[in-house]
């Protein structure tokens, strides 16, 4: 099956009739909404496709969808098809990933040769593709429907470089994601390095992620390479995306775009083949409506969108996950593996866990070590340790707390701070945040000042 996108509907008829009178099967759609439909859901051999569908004519709108059809299609070959054409756009598509590229009026035995070599040359291909290449999700624990999806597009995703944003609450194993990514991707063997931007302060991120010469500041007593230049042939992983601050964001939108950067102190361009994955568990889009984040550097990130259910919303995977647990608790302290009661299972699958995936484990953790020795652990050792992750009584609720928003975040916080005695690690796992997110909060209210 061959498909057209174009949004001209002369076009769309011309190329149907050609294509059908030279034998081959095609259908034709006028937006690029309705390709990725199609893409998503239909096999295709090839795709003959327009560059502009609204009254600009600088091809972006093309190369755009081509770039998202390549990442569930990879092996299609594309055909672009503009009356704007030029060199420079060529080159940009061919770039992208375009089998070839032509401007209208185009010469109908020309572009009939072209469909040809591209469906010959790309049957060849397929057949030297190792048969024996799989989709690694090893570290991923599971088997519902929900998260067999989002499976299945990172299976699509892996293998290319496109930019992906992984949303979802804390917990729910946005960094697992990330490195499922990476290690199915072709940088696999190159590395994939982790930064959590919620702990890296506006003064230190310049140094933190482009690192700085010698001398570049006091203190710097030596050269030092940057997260982004570490991360230079492979996956650079940016967690909690949405506590970066403007000015940092502009930065970041920089090397994003252009992949090069100055190292603090230093008047060396360094360049870098990076593939980038950021998470959050923001409301990013709300966010851009309330300028608190950039529009460009938003749709710079998120090519793909992969958004994790809430354990609560994958309830059959819960069991899974406590074996898992379970074993990796016992191995770690050289104990047994108890059995896990069914009242027990009975229960754990029915926890709210608004600290999700990470809840679960520390309930499990907790439970093992506490009762280390018994053969058998019930609901009642379960619930005991449930409840001492327990953070109903840390968060109040809206209806019966007068003040606003942050208000209610502050009082959250001091309340946490007090039932955990202060300890920062046991509060911020508490109210569901990281450490150091936790930390930065705590600075915006003058908590711990003193």
């Amino acid at each position: 099956m061959i498909l057209i996108v174009d949004d001209d509907k002369s076009i769309r008829l011309s190329l149907g009739v050609l294509l059908k009178r030279a034998g081959y099967e095609a259908m034709s759609v006028a937006m690029p909404d309705e390709a990725l439909e199609v893409v998503r859901h239909q096999p295709l051999e090839l795709i003959l496709m327009d560059m502009n569908f609204t009254r600009a004519t600088s091809g972006e709108e093309g190369i755009t969808l081509l770039r998202q059809v390549k990442i569930f299609q990879p092996e299609v070959p594309v055909i672009l098809i503009t009356a704007w054409g030029s060199i420079p756009l060529a080159v940009e598509g061919m770039h992208a990933g375009a089998f070839d590229f032509m401007t209208k009026p185009w010469n109908n035995q020309v572009l009939l040769q072209r469909v040809e070599t591209a469906l010959s040359l790309t049957a060849s291909a397929n057949k030297k593709m190792s048969a024996d290449l799989k989709f690694d999700r090893s570290a991923i624990i599971g088997r519902s429907k929900e998260l067999n999806d989002i499976l299945e597009t990172v299976e699509r995703v892996a293998p290319t470089d496109a930019s992906v944003l992984i949303l979802g609450e804390n917990g729910t194993g946005k960094e697992l994601i990330a490195r499922a990514i990476h290690d199915n991707s072709h940088r696999r063997e190159n590395p994939l390095v982790m930064v959590n931007l919620g702990g890296v302060s506006h003064s230190l991120f310049d140094s933190e992620m482009f690192g700085h010469a010698k001398g570049a500041f006091t203190g710097a007593v030596s050269a030092r390479k940057g997260r982004f230049e570490l991360a230079d042939k492979g996956t650079i992983f940016l967690d909690e995306i949405g506590d970066l601050d403007l000015s940092c964001q502009v930065k970041l939108l920089r090397v994003l775009q252009q992949h090069t950067f100055e190292p603090l102190g230093d008047n060396r361009t360094v360049k870098v083949d990076i593939r980038v994955v950021c998470a959050t568990n923001a409301d990013i889009p709300s966010m851009v409506r309330e300028r608190t984040f950039r529009e460009d550097l938003y749709y710079r990130i998120n090519l793909i969108t992969i958004h994790l259910p809430a354990l609560r919303d994958r309830r059959p995977d819960i069991p899974l996950l406590v074996d898992h647990f379970m074993l990796l608790t016992a191995h770690a302290h050289g104990v047994d593996v108890p059995e896990v009661a069914s009242d027990a299972m009975s229960y754990l699958t029915k926890l709210p866990y608004p600290g999700n995936i990470r809840e679960l484990k520390n309930i499990v953790e907790r439970t093992l070590i506490v009762n280390k020795g018994k053969k058998t652990l019930s609901a009642g050792d379960f619930r005991t340790s449930a409840e001492a992750f327990a953070v109903t009584d840390a968060k109040p609720k809206a209806e019966a707390f007068g003040g606003t928003l942050e208000d209610m975040e502050r009082e959250a916080i001091v309340r946490t701070l007090e039932k955990y005695s202060g300890n920062l690690a046991q509060s911020a796992l508490a109210l569901g945040v990281s450490r150091q997110s936790l930390y930065r909060r705590m600075q915006k209210y003058g908590l711990g000042d003193d």
